[in-house]
């Protein structure tokens, strides 16, 4: 994988250092060692020793920088390193089983002292108490927690150039990545054995499966169809923007749009599309994807078999003198996403066969999580648009990706329409969740229960089904939301984090001045940033004036983020500062852009981006700021925070 496609990810510009000294934190820790790395010594001279051990950390090293974890120590010749310590994107398992994987090939390549290295890897996640001042290569004691134990059990039990998982990773990388079982692990001191699977390679991702009617969307639905209706009518290419929060239902939307929008006018439509996974195989390999489908080819199908369709397909589309050097480019594309030759010449020969697509017959060219995606394949679209403009061809571009990311299109003025996907409201949000119940076999009373924990969120409304009965998450919130959760917190600058955090500790109807009182602040400072939090849907505004937390599961990760030792620590705060009453402002209308408690409602957005990777052109973290000045620390253990 090349570098820029992960320099730009969100854990690289979150780490950003940020001065807290101590956060309690879902990290996933990666265990790698060499296989008889003894008698290896025993055998070979020192000075080739000495090289062998160079080009097994430089490599180690090198891929867990490609894929953004920290090495937290070495041990002999074994190697720890954390993912997700100092941010997360909500990927930090795959990022680590990638790692994993990509060491094992990397290793394979290499023969340091004409010896072939053979490695075991681990990987475990769970919850760790976080020294984020300290986060960086080579820094020995960052984290502390049971996880990093289980993590170094499965290396020792993963099989010889394996990479041996837990229950965990193996829930945060399904549809990811390929894995089988292995036996159980028994591991002292635990009653229960351990679940492990070794993980074989990485899946290509195929369509969710939808189940049920589409829920509350139906404004969005008529809107996005007649977007499409009218670049067909009026045969100019219109670009169509699905917004929404991670879990809002832009994927579950774009798979109903495709259904319904089958025909304009009686005008069959022909839709190719893809979907952009995390960290993909290639710049462009979601365009691979889209060339497979067009020639109607299998994953296991050869590059000659790939050919053939192709040929097929392009029959009549193209001149026959072209067809066969274009069914040759396509095939080398979908062989190999990830040469960059390969994959530039057969997106030239697939923009030629989009646009011919279209001189025929309407063209809709849409791409789920566009903000995952490298600038490349955007540049792709553009051009695709720009020249179909010139045509004035019946094409339509759908992409799907989340609020915080722009994607500039110039010259489409007019033409270009985002249709936003807020929160669901109560009424279909009950809906969901009975269907959900219904199917998971469950009381549809328990809809009563969840629905203010879901917070409109589709995905979260699924996650917290599946999840009754189960309690393995410590701040009591499903796995899948709290990844959620966690990547959308580390987004946020130090100042927004730090109110948020002791605001969810103080509890409901904290004021502004509670806040700069309990952080240290001078008067004022913590006002702009409330605003921006409730602007950001993450805080409300309260009858009385003050100010909440807006969704009581995003109030229940950030609070158990903070140690036990913080959150008491806050707590004497507030029992021996005086508090300003929250009475005292319910009079004071709300400052211009704070929102007031109705107009607040509509940023109840739920849970946001998972993905990451969300935009590489706009930052999505940084922590440059923030709780480092609360006040004098209670005690050298509590905090380290300089007043």
């Amino acid at each position: 994988m090349p570098m820029t496609t992960i320099v730009g990810s969100r854990e690289a510009v979150t780490a950003a250092r940020w001065p807290v000294p101590e956060e309690r934190r879902t990290v996933t820790v990666l265990f790698a060692d060499i296989v008889g790395s003894a008698s290896l010594v025993e055998r070979l001279d020192p000075e080739e020793v000495r090289e062998l051990q160079r080009a097994y950390f430089g490599t180690v090293a090198g891929v867990l920088r490609r894929w953004n974890g920290v090495v937290e120590k070495y041990i002999g010749d074994a190697v720890m390193a954390l993912f997700g310590a100092h941010g997360s994107d909500g990927f930090d398992a795959y990022r680590a089983v990638r790692a994993g994987l990509e060491i094992q090939d990397a290793l394979d390549r290499r023969s340091p002292a004409g010896t072939r290295l053979r490695v075991r890897v681990g990987v475990a996640t769970g919850e760790v108490l976080v020294d984020l001042a300290a986060t960086h290569d080579g820094a020995h004691g960052t984290a502390s927690g049971a996880v990093i134990t289980t993590a170094a059990r499965l290396q020792e039990y993963a099989p010889s150039g394996g990479v041996a998982i837990c229950a965990a990773t193996r829930r945060a990388t399904a549809g990811l990545v390929d894995q089988r079982p292995l036996a159980a692990m028994a591991v002292t001191g635990r009653a229960v054995p351990l679940d492990v699977w070794r993980v074989t390679g990485v899946s290509r991702p195929e369509p969710a499966r939808h189940h049920g009617p589409l829920v509350g969307r139906r404004r969005e639905l008529a809107t996005a169809g007649d977007e499409i209706a009218r670049a067909v009518r009026d045969r100019q290419p219109r670009w169509i923007s699905l917004v929404g929060l991670a879990g809002s239902g832009r994927s579950r939307l774009l798979h109903e749009l495709a259904r319904v929008v089958s025909t304009v006018d009686g005008r069959p439509v022909r839709w190719c599309a893809a979907q952009c996974p995390p960290y993909p195989e290639g710049e462009l390999a979601p365009l691979a994807d889209m060339v497979r489908a067009f020639a109607g080819a299998l994953d296991a199908d050869s590059t000659a078999t790939v050919r053939r369709r192709l040929v097929t397909a392009l029959d009549g589309l193209l001149p026959p003198a072209r067809c066969g050097a274009a069914a040759h480019e396509l095939a080398d594309f979908v062989a190999a996403p990830r040469d960059a030759g390969a994959a530039g010449r057969g997106a030239e020969v697939w923009r030629e066969v989009l646009l011919a697509l279209a001189a025929g017959t309407p063209v809709v060219v849409a791409v789920d999580d566009l903000d995952r995606a490298a600038p490349t394949l955007s540049r792709f679209l553009h051009r695709l648009f720009a020249t179909a403009s010139e045509r004035r061809l019946p094409l339509a571009v759908v992409a799907t990706h989340g609020p915080g990311w722009a994607d500039l299109l110039p010259g489409a003025a007019g033409r270009r329409r985002r249709v936003p996907l807020p929160a669901l409201g109560a009424v279909d949000t009950g809906r969901l969740l009975r269907q959900l119940l219904d199917r998971a076999g469950r009381p549809a009373a328990l809809a009563a229960e969840l629905l203010p924990l879901v917070g409109g969120n589709p995905a979260v409304a699924r996650a917290y089904v599946r999840a009754l009965g189960e309690d393995d998450d410590p701040a009591g919130v499903p796995e899948a939301v709290r990844r959620m959760v966690d990547a959308r917190l580390d987004r946020l600058d130090g100042d927004q984090r730090a109110v948020l955090m002791v605001g969810a500790a103080h509890g409901a109807d904290f004021t502004a001045a509670t806040l700069d009182q309990l952080l240290g602040w001078t008067a004022g400072r913590a006002e702009p940033v409330l605003c921006t939090l409730v602007a950001a849907g993450l805080l409300r505004r309260t009858v009385a004036g003050g100010y909440a937390v807006a969704d009581p599961t995003v109030a229940g990760v950030v609070r158990h983020r903070l140690p036990r030792a913080l959150r008491a620590e806050f707590a004497r705060r507030e029992r021996t500062t005086p508090q300003p009453t929250v009475a005292c402002l319910a009079s004071r209308p709300p400052r211009a852009g704070c929102g007031s408690p109705t107009h607040s409602a509509s940023h109840r957005a739920g849970l946001a981006h998972a993905g990451p990777s969300r935009s590489r052109d706009a930052p999505v973290g940084g922590h440059p700021s923030a709780l480092p000045s609360v006040g004098p620390p209670a005690g050298p253990a509590l905090l380290g925070w300089a007043a």
